[in-house]
């Protein structure tokens, strides 16, 4: 019985020499992701294309791209193709807010969320943000402050730290008149593509400056959210620490 010839395009760099002939696949896949040559929302080659420039079977690249498809890297649309996938579109704008309205459960009607940029500034990385980040301390960085609204009333305060490097250019005039979600701006503005993300929960009470910014008495309960948003080769690009007001609201997460 023939076996596979492996994968040429230095599948060596991509994936370890021992791993599953899919699993080089995948890594191809994503560096090609990952150097843009298919952007976010745009439709990748047919698995017979993918198959017969890797030189492998299609039930080879069908694996690879069903793995990608779980991880949200890609989204199959049937009768369509396979697209790479997009904080654009509408099912996965807001995949990393797991923030949810109480009305949602009980079937009343659920407001729009807004944002509101208090500031965006370019400054030193503190020690903790380049730390995450994966920075030298004082390396510049970009320090944005936000609330989420939702029936006009503040319920999310925002501090989002990004490496200065990527987002150059990047201002609260900028953030402000841009419509979509944030993410899809990082895409398609700055080409940095948010696939991952790992959170940090703990109760806070309120200080004065959160307890000003969401319209609470101090010592007001807060949830505290710490997120560090990856993008590919888990290259940390994005340090997020958010206060959400729940007392209309609640943190949904969904395990397999």
């Amino acid at each position: 019985m023939a076996t596979a010839t492996p994968p040429r395009e230095d599948a060596a760099e991509a994936a370890p020499a021992f791993s599953p002939l899919y699993q080089q696949i995948k890594a191809l896949i994503t560096r090609s992701l990952q150097s843009g040559e298919w952007r976010p929302g745009e439709v990748i080659p047919s698995e017979m294309d993918l198959a017969a420039r890797y030189k492998v079977s299609q039930g080879t690249v069908r694996k690879a791209i069903d793995e990608l498809a779980t991880e949200n890297r890609l989204v199959r649309r049937q009768g369509k193709g396979t697209f790479v996938s997009t904080h654009s579109e509408q099912l996965t704008q807001y995949r990393f807010l797991r923030l949810v309205p109480d009305a949602l459960e009980t079937g009343g009607e659920v407001a729009r969320v807004s944002r509101r940029v208090l500031d965006c500034r370019r400054v030193r990385a503190p020690a903790d943000v380049a730390r995450a980040l994966e920075m030298k301390s004082g390396d510049s960085a970009v320090q944005i402050r936000r609330t989420l609204l939702s029936q006009g009333r503040p319920v999310v305060l925002d501090e989002i730290w990004l490496p200065g490097n990527l987002f150059k250019g990047l201002s609260a005039e900028r953030l402000s008149q841009y419509r979509g979600p944030m993410y899809a701006l990082f895409e398609t503005e700055f080409g940095v593509h948010m696939i991952r993300a790992s959170e940090k929960l703990r109760a806070v009470a309120a200080d004065a400056s959160a307890a000003q910014w969401l319209e609470l008495p101090e010592g007001s309960p807060l949830l505290s959210v710490e997120r560090l948003s990856y993008s590919y080769g888990d290259k940390p690009v994005e340090l997020r620490r958010g206060l959400y007001h729940t007392a209309a609201h609640h943190y949904r997460n969904e395990l397999n």
